[in-house]
């Protein structure tokens, strides 16, 4: 009887849960929002924070080495928004969740990505943005004012091309 009382509180709070977040996804924030000024320790030893991006197109990649769904993003990443833009107003930094020095630096590696990573101990940095234990693969496209204009969770086609395309009418608007 113990064991059917627990089980019935637990999947209430998870609905619960699931409810509050079912609508933004795992996000806190929203389109329009102002993104917070979060400073990120990037694996090449320098830092940078939002603001100091300021005047630039910032797109933020979630991220982990055991994601799956991040492996299958990364490549379209790298190819279709690292590699066009990286030389126009533009900064993507993939934000490695909870993950040490060592292993992100070989998960990046192995990726063959050349876009710039951080360092997200305890997953600080990702709960600025979405709920802890809300799940990586996440996209936060931030225009030059600093406000957050597009989201994005897992990898679906669809989105992927929809925050591209985004991303290419912001600077061409520069």
């Amino acid at each position: 009887m113990k064991f059917r009382i627990l089980a019935v509180i637990f999947l209430f709070l998870s609905s619960a849960a699931f409810a509050q977040n079912k609508g933004d996804r795992g996000y806190h924030v929203k389109v329009g929002d102002p993104a917070p000024n979060i400073v990120l320790h990037l694996i090449d030893g320098s830092t940078t924070s939002l603001e100091q991006l300021r005047g630039k197109v910032v797109v933020l990649q979630f991220t982990a080495s055991w994601c799956s769904v991040c492996r299958k993003e990364m490549p379209h990443l790298q190819s279709e928004i690292w590699q066009p833009f990286r030389n126009k107003n533009f900064v993507l930094i993939g934000v490695d969740y909870d993950e040490p020095l060592a292993k992100v630096e070989a998960f990046k590696k192995e990726m063959k990505v050349t876009y710039p990573f951080a360092l997200d101990p305890g997953g600080k940095i990702f709960q600025h943005f979405a709920y802890k234990g809300a799940g990586v693969t996440r996209n936060v496209v931030i225009n030059p004012e600093g406000k957050i204009v597009f989201l994005t969770r897992l990898y679906n086609t669809k989105e992927f091309n929809a925050m591209k395309s985004k991303i290419a009418s912001m600077l061409r608007e520069k």
